[in-house]
């Protein structure tokens, strides 16, 4: 299953609004994902980088998914603030 980014709907984003929030300075990091996570960005601007080479970039706006089970890489160039959910 690839990264999915779409615009979410108001009731989405409300939804997503409730729920816990993090926060990352420009960097760059591997991550590895033991569950489903799904995440609304607020602020930021970042590309994630697949162990495939597929290269996904997202910003303030977008309702991110990223499947169980991806290896990949954060490029973070603007602050990331989010809220997110995982399973």
């Amino acid at each position: 299953m690839p990264i999915k980014v779409q615009k979410p709907t108001p009731d989405m984003i409300q939804e997503m609004k409730k729920l816990p929030t993090w926060s990352k300075e420009p960097s760059v990091f591997d991550w590895q994902y033991d569950a489903e996570e799904t995440c609304f960005l607020i602020e930021g601007d970042v590309t994630v980088t697949t162990e495939a080479g597929e290269a996904v970039s997202f910003g303030a706006g977008d309702l991110v998914t990223f499947p169980r089970g991806l290896k990949c890489t954060w490029t973070v160039r603007r602050p990331v603030y989010k809220h997110y959910r995982f399973g």
